[in-house]
């Protein structure tokens, strides 16, 4: 049987797969001598052979027992001893973070009698250790409600007159001991141990685990490993603590000590949110000596880890011992400032900079913010994750899964568990009234990207009766209220919101990204607005510019003349030849030097029509007159079964050459014109939904021609380029025979992935495919994700034919949002595509994931 059991001396950082994150980070800790408490890990491999036999074989149970005689001797110390106790903790650990997901037992190792001992040093110290073990392992390990626990601690201080649990004298202590030992007697310290050991390695598979697993996409199979460590306490007196402290500030990336830490309380109390700590800042003011310890302690932690580390710390009687480190979890706006800041101190290069970042974060760091006014502040509490939100006041987390996903809420609890996970990933924020920057609601926030503020205990929360209470001011549930977790504000009603800036260091992470990427970004863009927040999230150029969204709003009667009136059908044209023109020519002077992809109309005519389903309903109770009558007429000529599979894009063009004719002349009027102006025009003209060379042939014909037309009008010339949509399983396979007649090809993935699937994107996200993804029948939702292995082998084969043919000369870019999804981006790069194109808002992530695909 191979090794199960390592001591701290025989692991290393790299054993992260065997020993689980923080099994090996303490045993690096222990390596490069820093003070930590004697301990052992169990591997992850114990934790799969458990799942199979079900039990803690002998084998196991054996080497668990020699490594426990070995941390003995090195505390001195004996487990079970009455003299002299070795109390342990039991944590999990898994190879991958999974904050608070998973149990943890302290003060393992207890019994009356070794209590009773303890007692006549520090009766206070015995009680207050025995009263919080028997509390964890009766809920943990036997399953017992932890509620029933809480009211007997809850009654006594109400009893003693006390608000927190520190304040409470010794007889208070045994009376509560005495009162829990009602609910059970704690088995003798060797059976605790084992016990303890298999509640950690069942906990892999407790609901709150697997459904974090679940949303973010881990594996199930790997499990835990299990730290076995010499407990140090810091509830024992005045000159004790326990905290938690970050290298840097995790909500900005400041290089500062940033934590909280409790005086004479264990670390339990902070993480669980039961008391509210002091910031980090006091700990310098109340005992200078222990912070300029942890101070150095973390800088030494982070030069060796060339990363921000969050580490947990207890000071026991003026020692400190570090219980664990790791990469500590970060707003994307810290991610960014550490990332660079780290290669300005030359800890790491810039490649690594770049690829520290999760690009999909960097959607986060672009968080709203309160436009400030004339707002009312009713509460402040703690800012854990920056960025603001609206909502409707929800106190369950279960309601909270029910109404988020079709009502703006914010999750109001006394505090967060990891039960709650569910209802908090559908909140637009979260309140809590107690807890600091380091609870549970706080850490699982800034990892979701959502404003938050803990801590904040004015909030009398009755949730029975569905309300909350400031000062006297009652709020109701389902009262709207704002949330800045920036600043840790709480305000009545809703209030104005406004985006975020580019930080100067996100925009010079991006300008080294730029440095290193292949793949050029452009954004969709279908009016001016959109083409400005395009150039200032850095588009190269227009990668999509829809001109059917021109068509909409004041402008529809004109399109309705325009499809219901042949003998009117060129007086209509002429009104949005003009209109188009003014659009193309604004969008044209913002985009100056830069392309500018147009996709010629592309949607069925029927959208630019009344609803069928609704004009039926009129007509039969109110009845119609004579003009809806005839549209009703045209709307029932047009309407299709599937009409996204119908009379639309290049079919239109078609049969009506008039559409695309006009469309042509006002690309390149307004090209014209700006260049008379001193700008720099760059048309690419996009033929849409295409399937064969001959409708490119006929299409581009009509185009050319009446460019030509216009060219001959106004004595000029312009360069411009023609190209298609390549949205179809039939386009990519002629790919080589459409690259003939075209300059460039573009991926319309969105219509791509229904082709391939036979999906209506529609349709299939409300109807099935979310429980698709849920029941693993597909990794991802393929409009979300692009689908490498069918839509992929597509496009595949699409770049490689128009390549044999046209090599470099043809440029291949991709338009779906898909070009703004890392994943997808990677593959893009991989099979030679020259440019993507997403919405403005992703055009940072673009940069950002084109980067790390080169660098990959």
């Amino acid at each position: 049987m191979s090794k199960r059991v390592y001591l701290f001396e025989e692991g290393s950082k790299d054993m992260v797969e065997l020993l689980g994150n923080k099994g090996a980070q303490l045993c690096e800790m222990t390596r490069i001598g820093i003070p930590v408490p004697p301990g052992f890990v169990i591997s992850t491999e114990a934790c799969r052979e458990y799942f199979k036999k079900k039990k803690l074989d002998d084998e196991l149970r054996k080497e668990i027992e020699e490594a426990l005689a070995k941390i003995e001797d090195q505390a001195g110390k004996k487990f079970g001893d009455k003299e002299n106790p070795l109390l342990v903790s039991v944590r999990s650990g898994a190879p991958i973070s999974m904050p608070g997901m998973m149990d943890t037992i302290l003060d393992l190792g207890l019994s009356d009698e070794i209590v009773n001992e303890m007692a006549k040093k520090d009766e206070w110290f015995a009680f207050d250790t025995y009263r919080r073990f028997l509390t964890m392992f009766g809920s943990i390990v036997l399953g017992i409600d932890e509620k029933k626990f809480d009211e007997i601690l809850e009654r006594k201080k109400e009893e003693y007159g006390v608000e927190l649990d520190q304040d409470l004298p010794a007889k208070a202590l045994k009376e509560i001991v005495e009162e829990y030992k009602k609910l059970y007697e704690p088995p003798e310290p060797k059976k605790q141990l084992f016990m303890a050991i298999e509640a950690v390695f069942k906990s892999w598979n407790n609901p709150r685990a697997i459904e974090y697993r679940r949303i973010n996409n881990l594996p199930e199979d790997i499990g835990t490993g299990v730290v076995v460590q010499t407990m140090v306490f810091g509830n024992m007196g005045k000159d004790s603590l326990s905290g938690v402290a970050f290298s840097r500030d995790p909500s900005t990336g400041e290089k500062k000590l940033y934590g909280e830490f409790i005086i004479n309380g264990q670390g339990e109390d902070i993480v669980s949110g039961k008391r509210t700590p002091l910031p980090i800042d006091e700990l310098e003011k109340i005992f200078p000596r222990i912070y300029e310890g942890l101070k150095e302690i973390a800088e030494k932690l982070e030069r060796h880890y060339r990363d921000m580390q969050d580490i947990e710390f207890t000071v026991e009687r003026g020692k400190i011992y570090i219980l664990q480190t790791r990469t500590a979890k970060r707003t994307a706006r810290a991610a960014v400032k550490v990332a660079v800041d780290m290669v300005k101190e030359g800890i790491i290069s810039r490649e690594e900079a770049i690829k520290r970042v999760d690009a999909n974060s960097i959607q986060k760091l672009l968080h709203k913010q309160i436009r400030e006014g004339n707002v009312k502040v009713i509460a402040t509490g703690l800012p854990a994750s920056p960025g603001a939100a609206t909502g409707k006041i929800v106190f369950s987390a279960d309601k909270a899964a029910e109404i988020g996903e079709r009502e703006k809420i914010i999750l109001v609890r006394e505090e967060t568990t990891p039960d709650d996970i569910h209802g908090m990933v559908k909140a637009q924020g979260i309140l809590t009234a107690r807890g600091g920057i380091t609870s549970h609601a706080a850490v699982v926030s800034r990892g979701l990207g959502i404003p938050c503020v803990v801590g904040c205990e004015r909030i009398k929360i009755n949730e029975e009766k569905g309300e909350m209470n400031i000062d006297g001011l009652v709020l109701k549930e389902g009262y709207t209220i704002t949330i800045d977790g920036s600043t840790g504000r709480v305000i009545l009603g809703e209030v104005e919101l406004i985006d975020a800036k580019f930080t100067d260091e996100l925009r010079m992470l991006l300008e080294w990204a730029d440095e290193f990427r292949r793949l050029r970004v452009y954004a969709n863009a279908d009016l001016p607005e959109d083409a400005k927040k395009a150039l200032y999230y850095g588009a190269e150029g227009i990668g999509l510019c829809r001109t059917e969204h021109m068509f909409l709003g004041k402008r529809l009667p004109i399109v309705r003349k325009m499809i219901l009136d042949e003998s009117k059908r060129g007086e209509a044209l002429q009104e949005l030849l003009e209109q188009q023109r003014s659009d193309f020519i604004e969008i044209f002077k913002i985009m100056s030097g830069k392309p500018v992809v147009i996709r010629l109309l592309d949607a069925p005519l029927h959208e630019f029509l009344p609803r069928y389903e609704e004009m039926v309903e009129k007509r039969a109770t109110e009845g119609l007159t004579e003009e809806e009558e005839r549209i009703f007429q045209k709307v029932m000529e047009l309407r299709e079964a599937n009409p996204m599979l119908g009379f639309r894009g290049v079919r239109v063009a078609i049969i009506m050459p008039e559409i695309y004719r006009m469309q042509a002349r006002a690309i390149i009027e307004a090209a014209l014109e700006v260049m008379k102006e001193g700008y720099e025009a760059k048309p690419y003209i996009e033929i849409p939904i295409v399937s064969d060379t001959k409708e490119v042939e006929m299409a581009k014909k009509e185009i050319i021609d009446e460019i030509e037309k216009v060219f001959e009008e106004r004595g000029e010339r312009i360069e411009y380029k023609i190209g298609t949509m390549i949205e179809l399983p039939r386009a990519c396979i002629i790919a080589d025979e459409l690259a003939e007649h075209v300059d460039f090809f573009s991926f319309g993935t969105n219509d791509l992935t229904q082709t391939v699937f036979g999906y209506s994107r529609d349709d299939a996200g409300k109807e099935f495919l979310r429980r698709y993804v849920e029941k693993r029948v597909l990794e991802n939702d393929p409009f979300v994700v692009l689908d490498a292995k069918g839509v992929g082998t597509l496009m595949k084969m699409a770049v490689e034919k128009a390549r044999k043919v046209k090599g470099n000369d043809i440029e291949i870019s991709i338009c779906g949002e898909h070009g703004g999804e890392p994943r997808s981006i990677k593959f893009c790069h991989d099979i030679g595509i020259d440019a993507v194109s997403c919405s403005p808002f992703r055009v940072a992530i673009a940069r950002l994931a084109a980067a790390q695909a080169a660098l990959e």
